[in-house]
């Protein structure tokens, strides 16, 4: 990845999103601004993963599906440039290894002292609620001794919904919605290493302490 083009893009990007849908954005200062860490989201809209890194004061490395990286014509090398620019992971999801494969991806970024962004419901909620958490973000955090920050995000599916090809700008206006991020503060893996709890039972605990986190900020209904 070329940090030049990255900023550029990013610059761009976060210029359109906060002239047209000034999101309100808070606790960025919860982030440590070096060293691994993970931030973990609810999900709404495929827009959360192009929201959440540019209002981050880091970059973050999201995974993304292997067909925005594959496709062809003009169409396919933008969407294949934008990825590979925002330096996010191809994964193959008809593998049957993907998770795996994702997690250790996800800790070689942790182990080079990068940002990773996860879904811990693994996809996008198609009824609003928030749905309960895999423990593949306990995992990751527990194996690269990375705090999690919890991260909520509000009304995307308002601006891109789920099954919309192009985030639809006029619907903030629409429906008054205006998106909003929270970066909750970081929870700390090695209390469960502590804790005395089998190496199960702390992925599970640390799985619910994320998603408490983010829901309590998201305000979401739990599924």
């Amino acid at each position: 990845m070329d940090p030049m083009r990255y900023r550029l893009l990013r610059l761009t990007v976060a210029l359109l999103v906060w002239l047209l849908l000034r999101p309100q954005v808070d606790g960025r200062e919860n982030i440590p601004r070096q060293g691994p860490v993970i931030l973990a989201s609810n999900h709404l809209s495929f827009f959360d993963s192009v929201l959440i890194p540019i209002v981050s004061p880091r970059q973050v490395t999201f995974l993304a599906k292997e067909e925005y990286f594959t496709g062809r014509g003009i169409k396919g090398a933008l969407s294949r440039w934008f990825f590979t620019t925002m330096g996010h992971i191809s994964v193959k999801r008809d593998d049957p290894r993907a998770g795996q494969r994702s997690l250790d991806d996800a800790l070689t970024v942790l182990s080079e002292g990068g940002a990773f962004g996860i879904y811990p419901e693994g996809t996008r909620s198609r009824d609003g609620k928030l749905h309960d958490g895999k423990t593949g973000v306990a995992w990751l955090a527990l194996a690269g001794r990375a705090p999690v920050i919890p991260v909520a995000v509000v009304d995307t599916q308002k601006v891109q919904p789920v099954g919309a090809r192009f985030p639809r700008v006029m619907a903030r206006v629409l429906h008054k919605a205006r998106v909003q991020v929270h970066f909750g503060p970081a929870i700390d893996p090695n209390r469960q290493l502590t804790a005395g709890s089998s190496p199960a039972k702390a992925r599970r605990d640390l799985t619910d302490d994320v998603m408490d986190a983010i829901g309590a900020m998201s305000g979401q209904e739990r599924a």
